[in-house]
């Protein structure tokens, strides 16, 4: 409650601050809009800081967080979408294609959820289906045969649960691409932009360095499904959500992710420019890095970073 009221006293602040700039007249002094402006930076920084799992989810969620195609056309040249999996059909759930990061070839892979109700419904609020995890193999395949590194962007609340889904082998398809992606010859760089949700963030995941924006989040189940399991309960989401350890901050801790990437203040929703200026310097430095070693060092490293993850020790009862 606490933090919805300092939410709607920011929001308040800041319609004050456009309606003084636009009734100021041209020349008349600034400083009351410079002040105001000073206080409503300095809320935010502080609100921004200090939020919770479950805020942090509904940040992750924003409608105007950057997709893909926003990190396309703001980081990379030449881009050429390339469509279908050769055995069913397309997904736009999932958009992949060839393009130019700093003139470097790389494949470019990631969710697509839409902004509008037209364009979500087409892809499927970003839920792909077995011919999307099929489409995103047969793009990485392709960019192992010519040697060129993976750069996949992960955003969405997971596998569409569906029956056609099902029907198609949605299992089989995530599972193939869990263990294709252990073992393909080229660098893959991971950032998760906004929801990295169970088995359909993963299997498209798989990479030797795994980037999350600030206000991500990466979970094997959503806050809402877990406490419904848990507790019968969907309304106990946010406790849900602080148990999961779902946060940047907390995965970065287990060491499930390798960079937080910051987010610009008021959280990448708010400036899509200013999100790829951050994150643009974090995916130069994994390409260099993964670049530099031998194809069977990079694979020894990818298989080692999974098998640490999850590891826990037994202490004998006394």
């Amino acid at each position: 409650m606490e933090r919805a009221r300092r939410a709607r006293e920011i929001e308040a602040l800041e319609r004050e601050v456009a309606e003084l700039r636009r009734l100021a007249a041209p020349g008349a002094s600034q400083s009351e809009v410079e002040r105001l402006q000073e206080q409503v930076g300095e809320l935010r920084r502080e609100f921004y800081t200090h939020l919770g799992a479950w805020q942090r989810t509904q940040l992750a969620r924003h409608p105007q967080r950057p997709y893909t195609l926003d990190l396309v056309r703001l980081l990379f040249t030449d881009f050429t979408e390339l469509h279908g999996d050769r055995c069913f059909g397309d997904d736009p759930a999932i958009v992949a294609g060839f393009a130019r990061f700093h003139s470097r070839p790389v494949l470019v892979l990631g969710h697509q959820k839409g902004r509008d109700t037209k364009q979500r419904l087409a892809r499927n609020f970003g839920q792909a289906k077995p011919e999307g995890y099929r489409k995103s193999l047969r793009m990485m395949n392709l960019a192992a045969k010519f040697g060129r590194p993976i750069l996949v962007f992960v955003d969405t609340p997971g596998a569409y649960p569906g029956i056609d889904a099902e029907e198609r082998g949605q299992a089989e398809a995530i599972a193939r691409n869990l263990r294709e992606m252990a073992r393909l010859p080229v660098p893959v760089v991971v950032t998760i932009t906004g929801e990295g949700g169970s088995g359909g963030a993963l299997a498209i995941a798989v990479g030797d360095r795994i980037n999350i924006l600030e206000n991500a989040i990466y979970s094997v189940i959503s806050p809402e499904g877990c406490a419904s399991i848990l507790w019968r309960d969907a309304s106990k989401a946010e406790t849900a959500a602080q148990a999961l350890r779902i946060t940047a901050s907390d995965l970065s801790e287990l060491g499930i992710v390798d960079e937080v990437v910051p987010e610009p203040e008021g959280g990448a929703h708010v400036d899509h420019e200013a999100t790829a200026r951050l994150l643009d310097p974090v995916l130069v430095r994994s390409l260099d890095d993964l670049t530099s070693l031998t194809i069977p060092e990079l694979l020894r490293r990818r298989y080692a970073k999974f098998r640490r993850m999850g590891q826990f020790l037994e202490v004998a009862a006394r």
